[in-house]
């Protein structure tokens, strides 16, 4: 998905409510999974089943879940859209910060997930714990350069992204693997 083409979040309500570590783990589990109910949210959290639910119903209050028609008591619930993307340029003084917190939250969250993995990466079987890993590079560009490299980043994994939407297009033994790609600027020391 290209910037232009990406609806982003700017609502500072909505960007913080969607700035908690639990509802982040939500969104992550109705991401791979598709649906889950409250009970099915607090066994991959380890929060409470009312704790979950609270959470649910703040992220369905700004339009990241919603619930999904089903037979029984408890009902699933699913993401509303896939994509939660958000910005700081561009946004006033409250959005702006408020988009500061969520980018912060999220990277905790992100991080929280590497860091888990790599504790428990030698209970993988030998083929994944030499496929997945982690590499870090500083390169020097434009910020043409860099928008350009980006886009290049996404077009890669889309096939794979596509995936995600249809169970029977995945070849046999695939899982569900996380891809985070993050391009920041170091301190250099001749920055404001």
């Amino acid at each position: 998905m290209t910037e232009e083409a990406r609806e982003y979040i700017t609502d500072p309500k909505a960007l913080r409510a969607l700035s908690h570590p639990t509802r982040w783990t939500i969104v992550e589990l109705l991401g791979l999974e598709d649906t889950a109910t409250a009970t099915r949210c607090a066994e991959y959290s380890g929060e409470s089943v009312a704790s979950c639910s609270y959470h649910l119903s703040m992220l369905a209050k700004y339009g990241f879940v919603e619930q999904v028609e089903a037979p029984g008591r408890e009902k699933p619930w699913k993401l509303a859209r896939r994509d939660q993307s958000w910005k700081v340029r561009g946004l006033d003084t409250e959005a702006a910060m408020a988009a500061e917190t969520l980018s912060e939250v999220f990277l905790d969250h992100e991080t929280s997930r590497m860091k888990d993995w790599v504790r428990r990466a030698s209970r993988d079987p030998e083929e994944w714990q030499s496929a997945a890993g982690m590499s870090a590079s500083t390169i020097h560009v434009t910020a043409d350069e860099l928008v350009e490299l980006r886009e290049r980043i996404a077009a890669l994994t889309a096939p794979y992204v596509e995936r995600r939407h249809d169970p029977a297009g995945r070849p046999d033994g695939a899982r569900a693997v996380r891809v985070f790609v993050s391009t920041w600027l170091p301190r250099t020391g001749g920055e404001g």
